[in-house]
């Protein structure tokens, strides 16, 4: 069974959208990243882990650019990260990057839905996103 438990949003500046978010609905800063692909905060409702993100290149940005703001990609805990990967491409799905890591990392599998929004999927969950 898989979970929504994570919703990407592409912003200018992480940092200033965090705040709104904090003060208008009262989520939790869980945590942040800065790596080459991307910089962002991490926000949680105690449920689902909200990213707030700027892509630094253009591969990570994907098809929507690296100056698009708004809805990048959502994700989803499974239990099986190969038999949904196997799912996803039988429902006309496509792998577009990434693999899953053993242990505990979270970093996700990407594809494209067969209109092409970016869904992810990992077994090991985000920052703030419950399990259950």
């Amino acid at each position: 069974m898989a979970k929504l438990r994570h919703i990407a949003i592409t912003v200018p500046d992480p940092w200033k959208a965090a705040e709104f978010y904090m003060q208008a609905f009262g989520l939790k800063k869980v945590g942040e990243t800065d790596w080459e692909h991307a910089r962002g905060v991490y926000l949680s409702d105690g449920v689902i882990n909200l990213a707030l993100l700027h892509y630094k290149t253009e591969e990570a940005a994907g098809e929507l650019g690296r100056g698009f703001v708004g809805l990048h990609h959502f994700g989803f805990l499974v239990d099986d990260v190969a038999a949904t990967r196997k799912a996803i491409e039988a429902a006309g799905g496509r792998h577009w990057m990434g693999e899953a890591l053993d242990g505990t990392g979270f970093y996700e599998v990407k594809f494209h839905d067969p209109d092409g929004i970016v869904v992810d999927i990992t077994a090991n969950g985000w920052t703030g996103a419950a399990k259950d």
